[in-house]
This record gives C-alpha cells, sequence and structure tokens, in this order.
C-alpha cells in the first residue's frame, strides 16, 4: 500500500527528552506534520532489559501507525540500541530513523584524542555502543558515563536546579579533568540541560555534540528517498500523546512550545 506524502512523521521517545529531536525537526521541515508520542508511564528506560524495552516501545509504534504516520524516528538512544532492529523487522514497509551516540563527529573534532560520553546506563554499556567506538573513534580515548538521575530531573522540570547541576558536575568533571575537549550527548534527554551542563563546562573550551540536528538531516533525506517530503507550504499540525496521564501530554505541550523557536546546534562551544 502507497504511503501519503501529506502524512505525518511520527516520534517515539521514553519521555520528554526526544522534544530536542522534534524541535530540530519542525525547524527543519516546517511544513511536515508531526505525531509524538513518549512512553511517561513507563519512563525511564535506561535500566530495563531489551526485552522489556522492545515489549514498551510497540506499543508507541502501534499508536502511530493507527496515527497514520509515514516514517518514524526512535528519537531515543536507548530504545534505538534495544528495539530498532526488531522494529524493521516486524515493520519493514515503514521507514525508521534511529540514534546513535555522536562519536564520529566528536572523533574527527577532538584536539585533545578524548571524547566524553555522557547517555544511560543501557547505551553506554551496549554492544552497539562498543562497536561504534571501535569502527570511529580508533585512537581516541572514549571516557563513558552513564547519567544515572539526570533523565528523572528532566522529566519532572528540574533541569535547572541545585540537585541537577550537582549529579552533572559529579558525572563531566572527571571527563574534563582528564582533557576531554568534546562532549557527546547520548541521551535526547540531556539537551534540555544544556544551561546546565554549560554552567559546569564554564570557560573551558569543550563543544558539546548533540545529534538532533543530523537526525533531522537524515528524516530529510529519508523522506526524499522515499518520495515522502511533502509538498504543503503552510505550517504543518502537531499532535502529542502519551501513554500516561493528561497532564503527561500536556507536559509534552509545553516543552514542545519552549524548544520549538530553540535553534539546536550540533557543536555548542
Amino acid at each position: 500500500m502507497a504511503i501519503d506524502k501529506h502524512a505525518p512523521i511520527g516520534i517515539i521517545d521514553s519521555g520528554v527528552g526526544g522534544i530536542s529531536v522534534w524541535a530540530e525537526i519542525v525547524r527543519q521541515l516546517p511544513f511536515e506534520s508531526v505525531v509524538y508520542w513518549a512512553d511517561s508511564a513507563h519512563c525511564p528506560y535506561g535500566g530495563r532489559t531489551q526485552e522489556e524495552i522492545i515489549r514498551l516501545v510497540r506499543p508507541g509504534v502501534e499508536t502511530l501507525i493507527r496515527a497514520g504516520v509515514k516514517l518514524i524516528v526512535i528519537a531515543c538512544n536507548t530504545a534505538t540500541t534495544a528495539a530498532i532492529a526488531t522494529l524493521r523487522a516486524e515493520w519493514p514497509q515503514l521507514p525508521f530513523v534511529g540514534l546513535e551516540p555522536a562519536v564520529k563527529p566528536a572523533a574527527r573534532a577532538t584536539r585533545s584524542g578524548i571524547v566524553g560520553v555522557l547517555g544511560t546506563a543501557y547505551t553506554v554499556h551496549s554492544e552497539m555502543f562498543r562497536r561504534t567506538a571501535e569502527k570511529y573513534a580508533s585512537g581516541v580515548q572514549i571516557i563513558a558515563t552513564a547519567g544515572n538521575g539526570l533523565v528523572e530531573l528532566v522529566e519532572s522540570g528540574r533541569e535547572e536546579t541545585p540537585e541537577a547541576e550537582r549529579l552533572l558536575r559529579q558525572y563531566i568533571e572527571p571527563m574534563l579533568t582528564a582533557g576531554a575537549d568534546q562532549l557527546v550527548l547520548a541521551c535526547t534527554h540531556f539537551p534540555l540541560l544544556r544551561a546546565t551542563i554549560r554552567r559546569v563546562i564554564g570557560p573551558r573550551s569543550v563543544a558539546v555534540i548533540d545529534p538532533a540536528p543530523a537526525i533531522a538531516r537524515h528524516t530529510a533525506d529519508l523522506l526524499r528517498e522515499h518520495n515522502l517530503l511533502t509538498d504543503r507550504t503552510t505550517p504543518g499540525e502537531r499532535r502529542f500523546m502519551s501513554s500516561g496521564t493528561p497532564a503527561d501530554t500536556e507536559r509534552l505541550r509545553q516543552q514542545a512550545q519552549r524548544y520549538e523557536n530553540t535553534t539546536w546546534q550540533q557543536n555548542d562551544r
């Protein structure tokens, strides 16, 4: 069955973190409609098993398919690592865009030869991450740290609290002390901590690498490849859904409104 090029793009995440990707897709593809689904009832994913994550992501994919989407962006490093191969096998007719830690651009850009990676425990301990680092960062020291507790802070709207700064200092300071000049954010929740991260880094010359701009470009390329780019010239519709409460869904809308006009830079120096 042919896919309608005017159908919406679907975005799925464990919670509000994927709004960092949503904002960049909306900025780069303003005429596309977008449906965002968050598994707010089961967030976070980082400490779960692969089987659990696959089981939790499937209903979100099914919800987006019922909403008529033409492509799904898995705006979650953990869900991509755990589930995207299964999802592509189960829905071969539907294009999927996944995330992987932006180790490649960081390894190319580093001057010190040391790259810090801040992700969930599932991502930084995964075989996919190990293979990515081996493939793209030969000769570069990778310091990968699990940012335990950070997703929960973002989900509860505490991105700029003393607690968030304390945790971020605990995770990032050892990377900076070791000489890291690139910090890869390997969880889509973490760009929402950007202001606090910059306070932790201070005046040091460290690039903060967020994959959202590259993910949006790849989404556009994939739509173009499949002849699915809309030719509308009016802004697309924005819809939000959640497995949680109506308050969770409203929080998604509020976070999206906050970041819709933010230009997310891949390298924030």
